[in-house]
């Protein structure tokens, strides 16, 4: 509730009587969201993934800073290429937007190099509608009574049941869709399974690439082609960059950053949309009721 109550906070400082706040600027690096935050004093980047059920703290970072953080045990937590249980931290302070909070359940995860100190997940993101402006790396936050975004969506979309993270509906052919968790903290593009890019011949192609692929517990080969077209909302893209995972290889598309637990059946998710699709784009999502709109930036 603490840490609710803290995004709450966020909103009205950033403009205290309206209801969308002011633009506020965001980095992007190798594919990530990032903003600055401070951790238990220290200054460090916050990447922000709309596909990852947890808040996490790098491991990187707190054995780089040697902080004695408060155990609260261990959670297990499901990537995209294993399983494994990872330490818990409770009363971890933050500042964030020039508000200091504390923040349990903090999940000991592997994010890179030290600098990139924390990952917050979808339950950052869920209070409000958020717009993502990519071209030009900013972000805002807007509440629901100020905009029904349900009106003007242009992409289907939902909450993914169970798990509350944003899943679309893109179309991979004339006569092909999937589902695809949109997924902020993937620096690739589309990643789909194995058996969906058989199915439509993709691996059939001569020029397919082998890759070494890291997920947040393990590595594991993934094989990359490009296709024709892919529509993304209104909007056609062409000669787009799909990852498969290796022959061979089990990978849990569906579920990156998650916490194992009771399956509850929702849409079937057969992929992963990332950055190299969402950087051309304004994504203005409302993660809890399940609608987006998709646009093109306005131009200076």
């Amino acid at each position: 509730m603490r840490f609710l109550l803290f995004i709450t906070l966020i909103l009205f400082n950033f403009h205290a009587h309206a209801a969308i706040s002011n633009w506020v600027q965001f980095s992007q690096e190798s594919g990530h969201i990032k903003i600055p935050v401070i951790v238990e004093g220290i200054e460090t980047q916050a990447i922000l993934d709309t596909g990852a059920q947890i808040h996490g703290i790098n491991s990187a970072f707190i054995l780089k800073n040697k902080l004695n953080l408060v155990a609260a045990g261990k959670t297990r937590v499901k990537g995209v290429y294993g399983i494994e249980d990872k330490k818990t931290y409770n009363k971890v302070n933050v500042s964030l937007f020039g508000f200091e909070t504390k923040i349990d359940g903090l999940v000991a995860a592997q994010l890179g190099f030290h600098t990139n100190g924390l990952l917050l997940g979808a339950g950052f993101f869920d209070k409000f509608i958020v717009q993502l402006d990519y071209p030009n790396s900013r972000m805002r936050l807007i509440t629901r009574d100020s905009l029904d975004l349900g009106n003007v969506e242009n992409i289907e979309m939902r909450a993914q049941r169970g798990t509350g993270r944003p899943i679309v509906k893109v179309a991979l052919g004339a006569d092909r869709s999937a589902w695809l968790l949109l997924d902020t903290g993937s620096s690739g593009g589309i990643m789909i399974k194995r058996s969906v890019a058989t199915s439509l011949g993709w691996l059939d192609n001569k020029d397919i690439s082998t890759n070494l692929s890291r997920g947040v517990n393990t590595f594991a080969t993934t094989q990359s082609v490009r296709i024709d077209e892919l529509a993304f909302g209104p909007y056609t893209l062409e000669n787009v960059l799909v990852s498969v995972p290796g022959e061979g290889q089990s990978a849990n598309l569906e579920n990156q950053f998650s916490t194992t637990g009771t399956r509850i059946k929702s849409a079937k998710v057969e992929g992963i949309l990332g950055y190299d699709i969402l950087k051309h784009f304004v994504v203005t999502i409302d993660y809890k009721l399940g609608h987006a709109h998709v646009g093109l930036p306005e131009e200076s």
